[in-house]
């Protein structure tokens, strides 16, 4: 019944056609919006959610645009931003809310413990707004909660945990805050398609765990972040597609393992202080199409295998130490991809470093463990798995050898 009531919420969601939609008229589901379906006015909701948005209305200090000045009595499906539903549950007769959207509101406040009240809210959208402080412990008895975006506000504080033990919560976006401190390591465990934690002041290490995070995207861009990129890359058949690591203060090598994301799109690790070489195994991104790698500290040759990716459309490798590149490298030219390769150190080429700053390569002598190769690499699996057949958080990588077969 939870997967059906989600189905039919995510098609509301996405559809402009529409402002409301009713599967069916014998006990099947709805959504009012404003106070109607189909024209007819909603039953009244129950007393506890309009306990729940009145407290909730009394934290917020500001509403520019007056979208609480609807937020009157006790029909809560009339009241602005409220979208309203049959109970998934077929236990109230009356309908309930489903989701919460006050994007761009303007509204300054905070969210309050008695919003756990909403006891069927599925979606709370609060993007670009003023609201403060940080997510209340109560907010893990949302049940049905499956979006949640604070992003664009002013909330503070640590990591809000109380995400963590929402059972259904599949989008979280928290970026553009001032949240703070190390991010924990079960976040990359929990059932989420997308993670949002960009533009925030996390910071410490990423946690090792990382690539075990099913999610499709993951921005950690614009933090505090130190340490190595962690360098066992999760599961196998991991289905992530956009990572963005860039502007932090990450140190080390650029792992190994990051050449065994199957799926990956997007790959941004720009802005940082990775050193050493570029290792083979990107020559296995086959679905990658943007590479940035631009401003750290990485030297030796561009493998000539990244440049030969199928799918690529934009490689950008500038303000490194970068000696040159491979004739393959030039092919990319002719194939209309994006190549900024300025501010190197590659003779006889335009917008390069001047020659004394290529005389001592910071962190030049960061072997990361790897020998140069233009043979291609095993690209089907890890060599290091557990007895399942997955590779094991944590453990670390080894050169690749031939893989057995997925499970």
């Amino acid at each position: 019944m939870k997967q059906a009531f989600l189905l039919l919420l995510a098609f509301f969601l996405f559809s402009s056609s529409v402002s409301a939609f009713n599967f069916s008229s014998r006990g099947g589901f709805g959504f009012w919006f404003n106070g109607e379906e189909g024209g007819a006015a909603a039953v009244p909701a129950t007393s506890q959610e309009y306990r729940a948005l009145q407290a909730w209305k009394q934290a917020i200090m500001e509403d520019p645009s007056a979208i609480l000045s609807s937020w009157v009595g006790p029909d809560v499906c009339s009241y602005g931003g409220v979208v309203c539903s049959q109970d998934p549950e077929g236990i109230s007769p009356f309908p309930v809310v489903a989701g919460i959207d006050l994007n761009h509101g303007g509204l300054r406040g905070a969210l309050v413990e008695d919003l756990s009240l909403l006891s069927h809210l599925s979606f709370l959208h609060l993007n670009s707004n003023r609201f403060s402080g940080t997510v209340p412990d109560s907010f893990r008895e949302l049940l049905y909660l499956v979006e949640l975006d604070l992003s664009n506000n002013q909330f503070s504080g640590g990591f809000p945990t109380p995400t963590l033990l929402i059972p259904g919560l599949l989008y979280l976006d928290l970026r553009f805050n001032s949240f703070s401190g190390e991010v924990p390591g079960e976040l990359f465990v929990k059932e989420l398609d997308a993670i949002f934690l960009n533009n925030n002041r996390f910071g410490g290490q990423i946690p090792m765990n990382l690539w075990a995070s099913p999610a499709s995207v993951i921005t950690l861009a614009n933090n505090n972040f130190s340490g190595s990129i962690p360098a066992s890359f999760g599961y196998m058949g991991s289905g992530l597609r956009e990572v963005l690591l860039l502007n932090n203060k990450l140190t080390g090598c650029v792992p190994e393992g990051l050449g065994f994301l199957d799926d990956i799109e997007v790959m941004d690790v720009s802005f940082n202080s990775l050193a050493g070489r570029l290792p083979s195994s990107l020559s296995c991104l086959s679905e990658l199409e943007v590479l940035n790698v631009a401003h750290n500290l990485l030297s030796g040759e561009l493998p000539e295998l990244v440049c030969d990716l199928k799918s690529l459309l934009n490689l950008t490798v500038s303000y490194n130490f970068f000696s040159g590149f491979s004739r393959d490298c030039y092919g990319l030219f002719f194939r209309n991809v994006g190549f900024d390769f300025s501010g190197n150190c590659i003779p006889e080429r335009n917008m390069q470093r001047p020659p004394i700053e290529c005389m001592g390569i910071p962190r030049g002598g960061l072997s990361c463990l790897r020998i140069p190769s233009a043979k291609a690499t095993a690209c089907s699996g890890a060599a290091n798995v557990g007895q399942s057949g997955r590779w094991m958080p944590g453990m670390p990588f080894t050169s690749p050898t031939p893989f057995p077969p997925r499970p």
